[in-house]
């Protein structure tokens, strides 16, 4: 993992460069509090000592994409975003801040709460659609990652994480055995759909609920959510927002729906799945929010199979975590939350449950 250090952080926010590219005075203290430290960044809040706007530094330490340069981007991504207004708007980065890790970005801090699925589903199909209808220029386009098949490329992220447990002396033989039958079934779904050929836009491809900035007035404290994604309450913000862009694609919608939609994701922070019935009426939501902005012909159909897909992907991710948690040189850091949902993910009942509901 790159070297970052506190002490580091501290003299790149009085150096001269950052200080001009944000028109900070040279004399004016900064204080940096941390906000969140997830697996792959260190979120950090500071005030604008002369607007008086907050602002998220957020330093990277692993890019999740084996990308050489994830910090530029996430950055670059956030750019074609931004006339969404629905995502922060990134402000500065730097790939080569020393001691650092992978650099730093800043962005707009945004207020709110994490989404709730009792709740707030119709407003997060608003939300989508809204992301999902912008329409970004040919640069951005070429800059973003575009899988042509977006299935197979889900389902090959798949394969490499799962080798990861199955070459661990920790694996345990039957976690191992349905893990490769499941992943075997997801293939047949992959072989049996037709190829995509349809409507592209910049998807987040991480809905976590904690992702999510809803934002009610007289109440932006929230209850729970994404340690990463984890924002101070503050007043003021009218909409709801969609936050950690770091593994966005230009592909499609489907596959954001799908895994909005899948039990391995609104489980992950929550103890909510998704019933039939909320999942039919929240597809009709966001179809009626992107209706006339983009052809949505097929979309539901199309999202039905991501679910199961964005299941194995969840499973085969918490199948590699599980085996990392448990190597105490990694110095990746620990979080006791995501320990118990990884031995509930892999605990028989709970495969047998994503088998018997989503994959027969």
């Amino acid at each position: 993992m790159p070297l970052f250090t506190e002490d580091a952080l501290k003299t790149y926010l009085n150096s001269s460069a950052f200080r001009r590219a944000l028109a900070l005075p040279e004399e004016a203290e900064l204080a940096p509090r941390l906000l969140a430290q997830g697996e792959c960044n260190r979120n950090y809040l500071i005030t604008h000592p002369v607007t008086g706007k907050q602002l998220v530094l957020r330093v990277n330490l692993v890019s999740q994409m084996h990308l050489p340069d994830q910090i530029s981007y996430e950055y670059r991504a956030l750019k074609a975003l931004a006339p969404s207004g629905r995502s922060p708007v990134p402000l500065y980065a730097d790939p080569d801040a020393p001691g650092l890790g992978n650099g730093l970005m800043v962005y707009e801090y945004l207020p709110g709460r994490p989404l709730c699925y009792e709740r707030d589903l119709p407003r997060a199909a608003a939300l989508l659609a809204d992301i999902h209808s912008l329409r970004p220029g040919q640069e951005a386009i070429g800059q973003l990652l575009s899988p042509k098949d977006p299935i197979g490329a889900v389902l090959s992220e798949c394969r490499e994480m799962l080798g990861h447990y199955l070459n661990s002396p920790l694996a345990k033989p039957e976690i191992s055995a349905a893990l490769c039958r499941m992943l075997e079934r997801g293939q047949q779904m992959a072989v049996e759909a037709p190829a995509f050929s349809g409507y592209r836009c910049i998807i987040n491809t991480e809905l976590n609920s904690g992702n999510f900035l809803m934002n009610d007035a007289g109440d932006l404290s929230g209850e729970g959510g994404d340690r990463e994604a984890e924002q101070p309450p503050a007043a003021g913000a009218q909409r709801d927002h969609l936050i950690d862009w770091e593994k966005p694609l230009y592909g499609e919608p489907a596959q954001d729906l799908g895994h909005f939609l899948a039990p391995t994701t609104t489980f992950w922070k929550t103890d909510s799945i998704l019933s039939r019935r909320e999942t039919e009426a929240f597809l009709s939501e966001y179809e009626r929010a992107a209706a006339g902005r983009f052809d949505t012909g097929g979309i539901r159909e199309r999202t039905l199979l991501f679910i199961p897909i964005t299941c194995l992907r969840g499973l085969t991710w918490s199948a590699m975590a599980w085996v990392q948690y448990q190597d105490e040189t990694s110095g990746a850091p620990k979080n006791q939350d995501t320990w118990n949902k990884l031995c509930i993910y892999l605990s028989p009942e709970f495969l047998c449950k994503i088998w018997e509901e989503y994959l027969t």
